[in-house]
C-alpha cells in the first residue's frame, strides 16, 4: 500500500494516529482527532488498514514495522535472579516516605535528605552483606535518578532500572558486590 491523502497513519515512534491531509515529497502531514496537524518523514509513518482503526492499543494494528518498533520498547528483564533466602533492601526515597514536612525546605535540601538516606542504606547493605536493594526514586525530572547514578559509582555496585512491571519507571535496582568471607 502507499501513501495517499485521506488513507489512515499510525507514527512509529509516538503514541499518535491520523489522516493523511498533505504529501510534499518525503514529508507527510497528518492530521490526528483533535484536528492537530502533524509532519512526518514518511520512514516514520505506517498505514493502518480500516478495518483496524479503531483499535485502542497500537499493539493490535497490524503492521510489521509498528510490532518491530513495540518489541524494542518492552521493557528490559532484570539481570538479577531472586534466589531463595536472598534478602532485598527496599528504599523509597520519595521525600514524603522521608519526612512528615518539607516546609521551609528548598530542593536542594529535600535533594541532600534523598541522597543522604541512599549514602546510608548503601553502606548499611555493605556492612550487612545484603546483596541487592531496590532504590525507588520515582520518573520526575530525572535530577535524583542521576545524582544516585554518581553516587553509585563510588562504591563497588551494579545498577539497573529495576523490575518495569513492579516498580514502573521510577526505580533502580542496585547489585552489591561482596567479599568472599574468610
Amino acid at each position: 500500500m502507499q501513501f495517499l491523502i485521506g488513507k489512515k497513519v499510525a507514527v512509529l515512534d509516538d503514541v499518535l494516529k491520523g489522516v493523511i491531509v498533505r504529501i510534499d515529497n518525503q514529508t507527510i502531514s497528518i492530521e490526528d482527532n483533535d484536528g492537530m496537524v502533524y509532519q512526518y518523514h514518511q520512514k516514520e509513518l505506517v498505514l493502518i488498514e480500516e478495518d483496524q482503526y479503531q483499535l485502542s492499543k497500537f499493539s493490535d494494528i497490524n503492521n510489521s514495522l509498528l510490532n518491530e518498533k513495540l518489541e524494542e520498547k518492552k521493557p528490559k528483564i532484570s539481570n538479577f535472579k531472586k534466589e531463595k533466602n536472598e534478602v532485598i533492601l527496599e528504599v523509597d526515597l520519595h521525600i514524603n516516605q522521608l519526612i512528615r514536612e518539607t516546609k521551609g525546605m528548598d530542593n536542594f535540601d529535600m535533594l541532600t535528605l534523598q541522597l543522604n538516606t541512599a549514602k546510608r542504606k548503601i553502606e548499611y547493605a555493605i556492612s550487612k552483606r545484603i546483596s541487592k536493594i531496590i532504590f525507588i526514586h520515582g520518573v520526575g525530572e530525572g535530577v535524583l535518578k542521576s545524582e544516585l547514578h554518581y553516587l553509585f559509582g563510588r562504591y563497588p555496585v551494579r545498577f539497573y532500572d529495576a523490575s518495569y512491571k513492579k516498580y514502573g519507571l521510577g526505580a533502580t535496582e542496585v547489585y552489591v558486590y561482596q567479599n568472599p568471607k574468610s
